[in-house]
């Protein structure tokens, strides 16, 4: 039987989603004002958990992404799914969402 896990409250920091839309699209490379996308994709080995259904991830876990890539365009990341988007751009958003969180915490505690 698989193990049961309690949802843990969702960690928020509109600090650093105003910071990402702020940057460059990471897919495109498209001008700011960019969008905040979440990565709902698991990663264990980063420690980013499988969510359920209706839970949103934590900020930390979002990369700038324009309003074409992110939703509109033809190979959206809406459109075509998070993993194909992804493997496409052979990116890895789990690198570019931590790297992003680290230089923001940098910046954030000067």
């Amino acid at each position: 039987m698989p193990e049961l896990r309690q949802r843990q409250p969702r960690q928020e920091d509109r600090l650093f989603l105003a910071y990402l839309r702020m940057k460059r699209c990471c897919a495109c490379g498209d001008r700011p004002p960019v969008q905040a996308a979440h990565i709902r994709m698991a990663c264990p080995e980063r420690g980013k958990r499988h969510l359920g259904k209706g839970e949103k991830p934590d900020d930390k876990w979002a990369v700038p992404l324009c309003h074409m890539c992110h939703l509109d365009g033809a190979w959206a990341q809406h459109r075509v799914g998070e993993e194909a988007f992804w493997r496409r751009l052979g990116k890895d958003p789990f690198v570019i969402a931590e790297r992003l969180y680290a230089r923001y915490c940098e910046w954030k505690n000067k």
